[in-house]
């Protein structure tokens, strides 16, 4: 009960968390896109969404997701059909591999899974369920992650086009050991096929989260996420960089703005994601001028 009085508190005080609750339980459904984004833009930055003349790096995101509407867009956003899709651009060799795929959680053959793997769903964005050890896997906790994610449209959290049915489903794909500090996501900024700067984070998904972004001669970029501490350790240059902007360029070429998700582990480069909209389109960055500087690097399609 006390639980239940606590929420609902927040509920009452806390407008994101009313806005989260909301979007969550559907009440915003038959609200249009542009109506929608212009309403918790303005909650997310204070700003008046200017769609018509969009300046800023968040404005032609935000445009992006009501106007830019390339049906491969969808193939690339989905976390199994991407694979095909890239490796037919970059080869096999940078595609994790897929261990099977199930409609639901208790579709799952777990005994035809290896010891370690990792749980993803493929309408969504990120890493859901790392498993390192079968042994001590908590299966009733996966398997409300999973359900609840599969119970839920993704784009109709932030509108974002690409996501839109695509057919959910639930993955297991190879774990990939990078040894006690686990994986580095290097997370390239491209825009129409050159990339121009590199996101890494520590604590991903955490309280703790820490974000800093570099040049691609790997030095710390005139700008950062404002709404985020930086990196307090400065990770060393990849080996594979020279790779890795190769790719990102190729996989990004012929979309205004494409983030790509790239690993780095002994001498082989692998493939994450493709994000269209990174963080929404809500992140905050700093100094100022920079989110129109990032801006003007989007060519919006006429």
């Amino acid at each position: 009960m006390q639980d239940v009085l606590q929420k609902l508190f927040r509920y009452m005080t806390d407008p994101d968390f009313r806005t989260s609750v909301n979007i969550t339980h559907g009440f915003y459904k038959n609200m249009s896109d542009e109506r929608f984004l212009r309403m918790l833009y303005k909650r997310q930055t204070g700003r008046q969404l200017d769609i018509e003349r969009p300046k800023t790096f968040n404005e032609k995101i935000q445009w992006l997701k009501l106007h830019d509407h390339n049906p491969k867009y969808h193939v690339m956003a989905d976390k199994i059909a991407s694979k095909e899709y890239v490796a037919s651009i970059i080869g096999e060799k940078h595609i994790i591999k897929t261990l099977g795929v199930w409609d639901h959680f208790d579709d799952i053959d777990f005994k035809g899974l290896p010891d370690r793997f990792v749980l993803k769903c493929n309408h969504n964005s990120g890493a859901l369920f790392i498993v390192k050890d079968i042994r001590s896997f908590d299966a009733a906790s996966a398997r409300n992650l999973v359900e609840d994610s599969l119970r839920h449209d993704y784009y109709e959290f932030y509108r974002e086009w690409a996501y839109k049915d695509i057919e959910r489903k639930v993955f297991a794909e190879e774990y990939i050991d990078a040894g006690e500090n686990g994986l580095t996501d290097y997370k390239f900024f491209c825009f129409d096929g050159i990339p121009r700067f590199i996101n890494v984070s520590r604590f991903e998904h955490t309280d703790d989260e820490e974000i800093s972004f570099f040049t691609l001669d790997w030095k710390l970029a005139p700008f950062q996420r404002t709404d985020h501490k930086l990196l307090s350790i400065t990770p060393e240059r990849p080996r594979k960089l020279d790779e890795m902007i190769e790719i990102a360029s190729a996989l990004s070429k012929g979309v205004p703005f494409l983030r790509v998700d790239l690993y780095e582990v002994g001498d082989t480069v692998y493939f994450g994601e493709l994000t269209f909209y990174p963080t929404g389109g809500f992140a905050s960055y700093g100094p100022e001028p920079w989110n129109e500087r990032l801006g003007s690097w989007i060519s919006l399609p006429s």
